[in-house]
């Protein structure tokens, strides 16, 4: 079976315990960056699809990723969502804007 695509760090060894020999490389950084990306949108399709919360985490391991990619520790993540909350809120207010004038 081929599957091409960036994968968590314990599944090749899932796999040997399984029986099987996988086929791995690693990538370089800019790769690497671009295979994220890519998970980012399987991730979110595969939580839009079953909604529960494995996808969801699945989603924020994903974008924890993405900010060491960038450099930045979870915390650095954290402090940028808190000062981009406190200035523009969040969503539990289920506001939809229509319009303005």
């Amino acid at each position: 079976m081929v599957y091409n695509k960036l994968v968590r760090d314990k599944i090749p060894a899932l796999i040997e315990a399984a029986g099987e020999r996988p086929v791995v490389r690693i990538l370089e950084d800019e790769e690497y960056c671009r295979c994220l990306e890519a998970k980012l949108d399987e991730e979110v399709a595969e939580f839009h699809r079953d909604r529960n919360l494995e996808e969801l985490a699945d989603v924020l391991e994903v974008v924890y990723a993405l900010a060491d990619s960038l450099g930045a520790s979870h915390q650095e993540l954290m402090e940028v969502y808190t000062r981009k909350h406190e200035k523009r809120g969040g969503f539990s207010g289920k506001v939809f804007l229509i319009s303005k004038e």
